[in-house]
């Protein structure tokens, strides 16, 4: 297939995922969600795929998904088995398309449906604080700050900072982590987003390899920690993966190295070892809450 008629595609999902920009998927009734009519027609044209074009598209439909989920409420997760599970979705839509064995209203309203149950399914909380909310949801705050900001927030000394440094969470740009680099400070970054650098990576902090005593620093600005408090108060959160993790952050820093985040986590770390690890808490303006500063 040219590459024209791929960047066509591409813009229609792109625009597709716009059209049901911010509606609320776990109601009962899901009329509301539609094919648009760009939608309706590039189906007719999906035959001419052939099956490398049709996979770079199912991905990509997969992906703009998950950003789309994400963009409404950030606090949603998703490991490898509902990324496959989404992306079976896809397929199953795809070939839905080319097999026209169906009418277009009963895909949209199939696909909608397999949708609403998948998020259910990889995120139980979602049903209970949308499934009676409006037709439209408004966001969950998430931003990416300056990394002016982010240093005065996290204490960062950048004449003093041991190297290398992680930033966890970087965001989508990777601000801070440009920042330090053009300092001349040997830095990287993990995030959910696509990057197309290798000093930030894709990875879900859940599943990244920390390693053992590698970091000299490592960072995160309502990130790691921001999340960890969410999942500590949710029933159904998880908790204990976090837990883990956390351990894991600090078990990859250098003998000196340090670990600066905010939120402040005091329900863990009040079970610190104070002979491993020395612990310092700064108020952060007018907000309820601290950055913590780990050094080992």
């Amino acid at each position: 297939m040219k590459p024209v008629q791929m960047d066509r595609f591409i813009e229609n999902i792109d625009k597709q995922i716009e059209y049901n920009q911010g509606k609320n998927i776990v109601l009962d009734n899901l009329d509301f969600f539609q094919f648009s009519e760009e939608t309706i027609k590039a189906i007719s044209n999906i035959d001419k795929l052939n099956t490398d074009s049709k996979e770079t598209l199912i991905d990509y439909a997969t992906d703009k998904a998950i950003e789309e989920f994400w963009r409404i409420n950030q606090y949603y997760s998703f490991d490898s088995k509902a990324k496959n599970n989404l992306r079976a979705i896809y397929t199953h839509l795809f070939d839905s398309f080319q097999t026209k064995t169906d009418s277009i209203e009963n895909i949209s309203k199939n696909h909608y449906e397999k949708l609403k149950e998948w998020i259910k399914n990889s995120n139980p909380f979602a049903e209970k604080i949308y499934r009676n909310d409006n037709k439209d949801v408004n966001p969950v705050a998430c931003s990416e700050y300056c990394p002016d900001l982010q240093i005065n927030v996290l204490k960062i000394d950048i004449k003093h900072l041991m190297q290398p440094v992680l930033d966890i969470g970087c965001g989508k740009h990777g601000l801070l982590v440009n920042y330090l680099q053009n300092q001349g400070i040997e830095a990287f970054g993990i995030d959910r987003f696509k990057f197309t650098t290798s000093k930030l990576i894709t990875v879900d902090w859940l599943e990244y390899d920390f390693g053992k005593e590698k970091w000299g620093t490592i960072v995160s600005n309502l990130g790691f920690s921001n999340h960890f408090n969410h999942h500590n108060l949710r029933k159904d959160g998880n908790y204990i993966e976090y837990g883990k993790t956390y351990m894991n952050i600090l078990n990859s820093l250098k003998v000196g190295g340090s670990f600066h985040y905010a939120p402040d986590l005091p329900f863990i770390e009040k079970y610190l070892d104070n002979k491993q690890f020395d612990l310092n808490k700064f108020d952060i303006n007018e907000y309820d809450f601290k950055t913590s500063i780990l050094k080992k």
